[in-house]
């Protein structure tokens, strides 16, 4: 299995934190990597609401990547789960509320299936490399909050 985690502060309120990550059309901004991306069902922003989701792959073509929000609860957790292309990594982003603002938890784990296990070091790599975009969330963050 696979396993990465990155966390960081943001100098703002867990449920303007919150409202903005459990907004799926909101990953372009933030997260490099995604050509597509749409609600396919549900109400967006919502528990089992899922986004039709278009990533770059490792080799560098369009993948699918949807993906379906199994857990909201506002201000403090989202969990997701990956449901099309190769890797389906589940993961979510944990915040907890501090004096001046919001610490925010990225973790993602994959657990590769037959022929996708024997490349568990580059899979490792890739989800390191997902979690560390968090860095750019608090800055977005921090510009929207300056305007």
């Amino acid at each position: 299995m696979a396993f990465a985690e990155h966390e960081v502060f943001i100098p703002r309120d867990a449920l303007d934190v919150y409202t903005f990550l459990i907004d799926g059309m909101n990953l372009p901004k933030w997260r490099t990597g995604i050509r597509s991306i749409s609600v396919s069902s549900g109400v967006a922003g919502s528990k089992g609401s899922v986004y039709q989701q278009t990533v770059l792959g490792r080799s560098g073509w369009p993948v699918p990547a949807d993906f379906e929000i199994t857990e909201a609860r506002p201000g403090a957790e989202i969990r997701y789960q990956v449901i099309a292309g190769q890797n389906r990594p589940s993961g979510g982003y944990y915040l907890s509320t501090e004096p001046d603002g919001t610490r925010v938890r990225f973790a993602l784990e994959c657990q590769p299936k037959g022929l996708l296990g024997l490349m568990n070091t580059g899979i490792q790599r890739a989800i390191k490399a997902e979690v560390v975009q968090l860095e750019r969330l608090k800055d977005v963050l921090a510009v929207a909050s300056a305007a």
